[in-house]
């Protein structure tokens, strides 16, 4: 009984002391204090007004709510800039009639992440997801919005996972 206390009390220890470096997001130690987020430009050849705004404060507000960083306008430790590259509309599946049955909504996004104090982390990236609706239904008002939110939430969490969680 009193070495299960011991083997208890070490591996409790052990459990503090790890939380140290890591944290609940899967981040390690993050070699900087503060980061900025640059306006991302839509310079894809199909417009959808607004959706730079939307993805740049869906980029500022993931990395806010998953680390201790400090948002700042300029001079920031570590850097987010890019543009949206590609906005298309395809039809994935067809019915017998040669009508879409099923439309696809892709967005690229090219990244370029630098970190001041660990230049090693620098890096450009292109990273793109899609959504998937049915092809009889017209892509606005709350069907736009909601393939826009699971889009963008996917494309943050895969660029913050490459630039800080290191997944």
């Amino acid at each position: 009984m009193k070495y299960l206390n011991y083997i208890l009390l070490f591996f409790v220890a052990l459990s503090c002391n790890s939380c140290s470096v890591y944290n609940f997001t899967g981040t390690g130690k993050i070699d900087a204090k503060t980061f900025q987020v640059n306006y991302f430009q839509n310079n894809a050849s199909l417009i959808e007004p607004g959706i730079e705004r939307t993805f740049t404060q869906k980029l500022q507000n993931l990395i806010q709510n998953q680390t201790n960083l400090n948002l700042v306008n300029s001079g920031g430790d570590i850097t987010y800039e890019g543009e949206i590259i590609d906005y298309r509309i395809s039809p994935t599946t067809a019915t017998a009639d040669q009508r879409a049955a099923e439309s696809r909504l892709s967005i690229t996004v090219n990244v370029r992440f630098s970190n001041k104090n660990k230049e090693s982390d620098t890096f450009e990236k292109k990273f793109s997801f899609f959504y998937n609706y049915p092809g009889t239904e017209q892509l606005v008002g709350s069907k736009l919005t909601a393939g826009l939110d699971e889009i963008f939430e996917r494309i943050t969490q895969d660029i913050f996972n490459e630039s800080l969680a290191k997944w």
